[in-house]
């Protein structure tokens, strides 16, 4: 019987019931071995072999031995078909057949688009233009192209507002800083959740957007479609789920999750397509491609895009950022990261490329401040002053600019001294048609760096020792083939800028925890 106030019964018992239960397990036990006594153990017979005074007994041994290996090399054979089988439709969506439908869909938006918002990352909006995809909406005709500077709050404000000069000579230019922590489409928040929600991630540049959209619907006097392209991971799907206030388009931190054409409509007159990212050509540098293209931390390997993206920083800059002393190499600056950050394989050497895989994500996600200087040249070649004329023909420009200086004073922007100087290295170059597009495209595998520290677990010291000195040779090959210019501290940065930063210091660190698409 359960006792009162308590959860469970009791195991207690008198010392009768327990002798007896011991007394009955030994009596079973007894019978146990006396059936088993009658029966009689059988030993496992053992194989005699080939008796000596048999004919030919290395003949038939040889065979023997042939034929275990057969059946080995069988086994081997029909694993490694299962693998493949396997990679083959887990893989099946990835094949260059994506790509060509993604540059199928973007040039799709372009035609079917009155208005193009190109998204740029306001840390690289120079590499994230791409000159193939102007000049195709250039020659679609009575098209207009703006741009938009998301992610604005991971740059410096000066900064921000030196592109903003640079860029609106050329088309109308939109300080824009997306929400990431929308709501679900047809599902209702009220009261105070909803409040919370919108004030902890609050939307910059939607009512200067929104207002130029109009401004174009009642120029052209029709309902309008409004295309969003972009290289993939800029922000595009953000833009249009904080456009709406709904979460209506997939986000998430891996780059490419849209692979189709999704038509949004904001109102009546308004509808917003949403397209895949660029493909980014394989012309391009590596420091572009690694930051561009979803698929080059397979292209160029971890520590080879790792490498190309720290040969365009300022040195002294990523130490304070990354807080380790001064390196001479990309492999000394992994083998300090891996230190700092608790990467270690095997026997206690550093994992210098999961290392490599922590700043490539780094760069690539929206989890790292970093800028860059805009050009002291002119616009690109492909914007004539008969084309600026007829891009900012209709757009109230004196308004525009008074929306985007509110904007940047809205933002809570990183400071100088807790973001890192990067060197563009211009234009990427992107993919157009389909005949361009190389014939084995590299895959990017999901968990890539999970499954490297659980492979890294499995192996010993003497593997770790190896792969630590292939790796030393990739890295070195890496730095040593990039330009010469790229690899000082004097020519990827400002003086001015590299003192702000040492008075500055490290303390005011801004923490970048949202991530965009």
């Amino acid at each position: 019987m359960k006792r009162p106030k308590l959860k469970k019964a009791s195991k207690r018992m008198t010392c009768h019931k327990r002798f007896k239960i011991q007394k009955k397990v030994r009596e079973h036990h007894r019978k146990l071995r006396k059936e088993a006594k009658k029966r009689g153990r059988k030993k496992p017979r053992k194989d005699p072999g080939v008796p000596n005074s048999a004919p030919f007994k290395e003949a038939l041994l040889r065979e023997a031995e042939l034929r275990k290996q057969r059946l080995e090399e069988l086994k081997q054979q029909q694993k490694l078909d299962r693998q493949k089988e396997h990679e083959k439709r887990r893989n099946l969506g990835s094949a260059p057949s994506i790509e060509a439908s993604a540059v199928e869909a973007v040039g799709e938006v372009i035609k079917s688009s009155d208005v193009v918002l190109e998204v740029l990352d306001a840390r690289d909006p120079l590499g994230c233009r791409c000159p193939q995809v102007e000049e195709a909406i250039i020659r679609g005709g009575q098209k207009k192209l703006v741009l938009v500077l998301n992610k604005s709050d991971l740059v410096p404000k000066e900064n921000l507002e030196s592109w903003l000069n640079y860029l609106k000579k050329d088309l109308p230019t939109v300080v824009f800083r997306a929400s990431t922590k929308m709501r679900s489409k047809g599902k209702a928040i009220k009261g105070r959740k909803k409040a919370a929600l919108f004030k902890s991630e609050v939307c910059v540049g939607k009512e200067s957007l929104w207002k130029l959209l109009g401004g174009f619907q009642e120029a052209f006097g029709k309902a309008i479609q409004v295309g969003v392209i972009g290289f993939p991971n800029v922000g595009k799907s953000s833009i249009i789920n904080s456009l709406k206030q709904e979460h209506i388009c997939n986000v998430g931190v891996p780059m490419g999750l849209t692979r189709c054409l999704q038509r949004v409509p904001l109102n009546k007159q308004i509808t917003v397509l949403d397209s895949p990212g660029f493909i980014a050509s394989p012309r391009n540098s590596a420091a572009a491609l690694a930051l561009r293209s979803p698929a080059s931390i397979e292209e160029l390997k971890p520590l080879e895009a790792a490498s190309a993206i720290l040969s365009q920083a300022d040195a002294r800059q990523v130490v304070l950022k990354y807080n380790i002393p001064e390196f001479k190499n990309p492999l000394e600056f992994f083998t300090f990261l891996a230190q700092r950050r608790g990467f270690h394989q095997k026997g206690g050497n550093p994992n210098i490329e999961a290392a490599a895989k922590l700043l490539w994500s780094e760069w690539t996600r929206a989890s790292l401040g970093y800028y860059c200087h805009p050009p002291t040249s002119c616009g690109p070649p492909h914007f004539s002053e008969s084309i600026v004329r007829d891009m900012q023909r209709g757009v109230n420009l004196e308004e525009l600019d008074n929306s985007n200086t509110q904007s940047i004073q809205a933002l809570k922007s990183t400071r100088l001294a807790s973001s890192v100087l990067f060197h563009s290295s211009g234009m990427t170059n992107g993919i157009t048609e389909e005949s361009d597009i190389p014939e084995q495209l590299p895959k990017q595998k999901k968990g890539e760096l999970d499954d490297h520290e659980d492979s890294d677990s499995d192996q010993d010291s003497a593997e770790g020792a190896d792969e630590k000195d292939s790796n030393m040779s990739c890295a070195e090959e890496a730095w040593e083939a990039l330009p010469e210019e790229s690899h000082t501290d004097e020519e990827c940065a400002d003086p001015k800028d590299l003192d702000k930063v040492t008075e500055e210091g490290e303390d005011d660190m801004y923490d970048f925890s949202t991530d965009y698409v």
